[in-house]
Parts: structure tokens; sequence; C-alpha cells
């Protein structure tokens, strides 16, 4: 009988300790826009005439004790001369809005290196910040020799990459689907830049965070690819859009890096920046 019984709490014991994967809760913070951006610069094939507003967006994901931001924003003006902006609200302050401390920010997981995304990795004092362990090659080396590629990368940017590096703060991520957090896996294959990645929320039900690998929904919708590293890319980062579909498991699950509709789709606040995609 006791023999029984010890089999019995042996066989139980899994299913106690087996993992769950957190309930993770997603906010876009609009913390800029940038007015009347033609739609062909951002969307290859798309409508040469039509200009738009796009969105300059965070993403805040809670859960499983992290408060994580999906890129970083900016905060230098060195790109603003090409791309003003209006409502501009800095993303450490941004994300007080949506009842966070930026101390309290536990991790930055960055898409891609341009000035948009990565620029804002100083405003978080005890974040760890992710990325590609090749985005972060290449752009710390390689892009900076002849022949290289760092169009859309601030230096001062780099140079804090390098600094955090030396503070223990840089993670690494190795290649294509990575599990980051429980629950929380980063893909690469669209090469937005060299290296970008982008992110699936899993949960019930999971969602993709895009960034800039599909710029607008009009991306999803008309199978055309965001700009890309090279015009060779083009084609991988269509497949990878139709794969972000598939691991969203909808098409309306997979966000995009500067649509704002984004902020019309989910539930928002009145002030128009926090929209609660889940």
């Amino acid at each position: 009988m006791k023999r029984f019984l010890l089999a019995a709490v042996f066989a139980a014991l899994p299913l106690f300790a087996a993992p769950s994967t957190p309930e993770y809760t997603i906010q876009a913070i609009r913390y800029a826009s940038s007015p009347d951006v033609p739609v062909s610069a951002l969307v290859i094939g798309g409508p040469k005439d039509v200009k738009v507003d796009i969105a300059m967006v965070v993403w805040l994901i809670r859960g499983g004790g992290h408060t994580i931001l999906f890129d970083s924003g900016f905060h230098r003006g060195t790109f603003l001369k090409y791309f003003p902006m209006k409502d501009f609200l800095r993303p450490d302050e941004a994300v007080k809005l949506a009842g966070v401390k930026p101390e309290d920010v536990t991790d930055i997981v960055i898409s891609h290196a341009h000035w948009d995304h990565m620029g804002g990795i100083d405003l978080f004092p005890k974040a760890r910040v992710w990325l590609q362990k090749e985005e972060y090659r290449y752009y710390t080396m390689d892009a900076w020799q002849p022949g290289g590629n760092h169009g859309g990368i601030d230096p001062e940017d780099v140079k804090q990459l390098l600094q955090l590096n030396t503070e223990g703060r840089i993670h690494l991520v190795d290649g294509d689907n990575v599990e980051i957090f429980p629950g929380i896996r980063a893909y690469t294959g669209s090469r937005h830049t060299f290296a970008s990645q982008y992110l699936r929320v899993g949960g019930n039900p999971p969602f993709v965070l895009a960034s800039d690998n599909c710029y607008f929904y009009l991306n999803l919708s008309s199978h055309l690819p965001s700009a890309t590293f090279s015009e060779a890319d083009h084609p991988a980062n269509v497949a990878a859009q139709s794969r972000m579909i598939e691991l969203a498991g909808s098409v309306d699950r997979v966000v995009p890096g500067h649509d704002a509709l984004q902020f019309q789709k989910f539930p928002t606040t009145e002030n128009g920046r926090i929209a609660k995609i889940k």
C-alpha cells in the first residue's frame, strides 16, 4: 500500500513541477509621431502618392516578474533634421504613463539597431539589453569599415552598446527561435537590418510584435516587403511576414512596427498614447 502511495506521489510530481508560461500583458506606447511620411518609402511597391503619420512606438510587456520593453525609442536629435517629430515624449517619460518607472524596467529587447529603436537604451538604468549576436557584431565592427552599411545607425547608440557590454548588461541572442523569457521567443529571417529580430509573446492568445520587420498592416494584407538591409532580402521579408501570421495564429495578432492603426484596433487611452494589445 505504501509503495502504491509513493508511486502515485512521484507520478504526480511532474505535474506540479512543470513551469507554466506567464500570461503577459502587452501595451503599445506611442512616444511620438513622424508626419507626412510617404508609404512607398517604407513599403516596397506601396502607393507612391500616399503619405501618413507614422507612430513611433515602444511595446511594454509585463509578467513573470519581468517588465520588458521591446525597443527603446530615441532621445538624441541626430536624425531629427531628416525625420521631424510631433508630440514627442522621451521614452522614459512615456512609460510612466503606463505606471512604470524607468528604473523598474528589467529588460529591453532591441529589434534592430536603427536610431529610433535603439536610441533609448541609456534611459533605463537597470535594464538588461537583448539583441541578436550578429546585429551587435556587425554594427560595432563591420558596418563602419569600407564597404559596410551603417545607414540609420547613430554612432552614439553604438557607444552606448559598448559601454553597456563592459557593464555586463548586454545579452546576445544567438539566432532564430530562441526563448529569451518563459514563453517569449525571438525570431530572425526578415533582414530589415543586418540581423533584426521580432518577438512572439506566448499565452492565450499569442501575439507577434514585428517592429520594423513589418511596418504596416498593408504589408500583411498585400504581401509587400518592408525596407530591408538589401534588395536581395525582400523575398525573405515577405516570407517572414507569413511566418509571423503562422506564429501568431491570426493576422490580427501580428502588430506592425509603425502603423498608427494599432491605436485604433486596440483599446486606447484618451490621450492616444497607450493601446492595450493584451
